[in-house]
């Protein structure tokens, strides 16, 4: 998908329950323009019940940016605020560089398939 004639990669996010995990899946540009609508989307995850994992899934992420790393901090900050493990999963590609260059793949709990990381949240057998 593509936003316009700027060939940028739209910004798409949407949520589900499952389990005991709150999944959300974000594909297209985590930059600048895309922040706020991430935040309005988890603005609503805040407001629920706090589960005990909430599942990023990161696969189709195409471009991510220092504002986009940093709404990810700030996730994983809120998460350990509420006692609930953040995983990302589908860690590949541009997700992978953009943790490793940052230092940052250590801080959360990666995993490069999506699966891996929907296993670890018990949310499939």
């Amino acid at each position: 998908m593509s936003s316009g004639g700027t060939g940028k990669s739209a910004f798409v996010v949407t949520s589900g329950l499952s389990g005991n995990a709150i999944i959300t899946r974000l594909s297209g540009d985590l930059d600048a323009s895309a922040v706020p609508a991430f935040r309005e989307h988890m603005a609503r995850i805040w407001a629920l019940p706090a589960k005990p994992f909430l599942i990023l899934d990161l696969r189709e992420i195409t471009f991510c940016d220092s504002v986009g790393m940093n709404e990810l901090v700030e996730i994983l900050q809120r998460c350990e605020a509420r006692e609930t493990r953040l995983l990302l999963g589908g860690v590949q590609g541009v997700m992978g560089r953009v943790l490793f260059i940052t230092g940052l793949r250590h801080a959360f709990e990666v995993y490069t398939d999506l699966d891996d990381a929907l296993r670890q949240g018990s949310v499939i057998s």
